[in-house]
């Protein structure tokens, strides 16, 4: 586990962040913190700058402007470089070769002569059995798992993931995010970024948002789940009419109007109270019930707020 002493330490800060493509920001301005020990999920549409913004951090890509410190020091200290492991798209890997064929290339490029840190991250990562079972056969997921276990050659204390769950099976899925969470309890620090929401909320500790290149949140999964609580939700005839009803009946009640025939209620315990009192009020009830807001349905809600959140 991760002191709490630890958790109050940056181990991805950016100042604002900005890469211009000739007249147009893919990243504008992004100030970013990521705690030690964190697994923090990274969201936005395609196009968003997420990857962009990965690969400013990870070195892969200079900033326009804005700065860039990871443990405190800046990005292009090679001391700090030795502590980043980095999976961002394709992880570079040698079709005709075998998992240990190709990680041990990769070992000799970084300068790690001792091969059983090879040995070490293929058996971290399920691998370590593959024999001599070239990459060209393997499923997306092993090599998902390989493109990790590359990552964490030199046993990196950050690791940068941009989008490894894409094109997994349920059961590629399932094992990554196991690793993920094996990784985590180690004590490293996370950034994985996903635009499968699902996937993400179950390993998740906090979460970034970014839309058009501009990073509109930063929460935990703590304030999230606090943002995210049950609600009835009431669908009726007359708004405005129900509202005024519901705030007088029930005091208590926070309400809030979510479209022209829709209210949100929270801190209801019977709904059918609440059906009752506006059907004797005439108001003509279509639908009702209980509902759970998820991370997807709260990130859906911010990228289609006004004024950019």
């Amino acid at each position: 586990m991760v002191s709490t002493e630890r958790r109050d330490q940056l181990a991805i800060e950016t100042m604002a962040l900005t890469k211009m493509y000739r007249d147009k920001a893919a990243v504008k301005n992004v100030t970013l913190k990521v705690r030690e020990g964190e697994i923090y999920g990274f969201i936005g549409r395609n196009g968003a700058g997420k990857s962009t913004a990965l690969k400013m951090v990870s070195g892969l890509a200079s900033p326009t402007e804005g700065e860039i410190r990871l443990f405190g020091k800046p990005v292009s200290d090679p001391a700090v470089r030795r502590r980043l492991g980095v999976l961002i798209e394709a992880a570079g890997l040698y079709p005709n070769m075998t998992a240990r064929q190709n990680a041990v290339m990769k070992a000799k490029c970084m300068g790690l002569a001792d091969e059983r840190s090879v040995d070490t991250v293929l058996k971290v990562t399920g691998l370590a059995d593959t024999g001599r079972k070239k990459v060209k056969h393997f499923s997306m997921g092993m090599k998902q798992r390989l493109g990790v276990a590359l990552a964490l050659l030199g046993n990196p204390d950050l690791l940068l993931m941009d989008e490894p769950i894409n094109g997994l099976d349920p059961e590629g899925i399932r094992e990554l995010r196991q690793l993920i969470l094996e990784l985590h309890a180690e004590g490293k620090t996370i950034l994985i970024s996903s635009h499968i929401l699902g996937e993400l909320s179950k390993i998740a500790t906090s979460y970034g948002i970014i839309k058009d290149g501009e990073l509109i949140e930063q929460i935990s999964r703590e304030e999230l789940e606090e943002k995210c609580q049950d609600y009835f939700r009431i669908e009726v005839q007359d708004v405005q009419r129900a509202l005024v009803m519901i705030q007088e009946t029930f005091p208590d009640v926070q309400a809030e109007v979510s479209d022209a025939r829709s209210i949100r209620l929270y801190g209801v315990r019977d709904g059918s109270e609440v059906n009752q009192m506006l059907i004797e009020n005439r108001v003509s009830v279509y639908e009702s019930g209980f509902h759970h807001m998820d991370l997807e349905e709260y990130f859906l809600e911010r990228m289609g707020k006004e004024g950019g959140c």
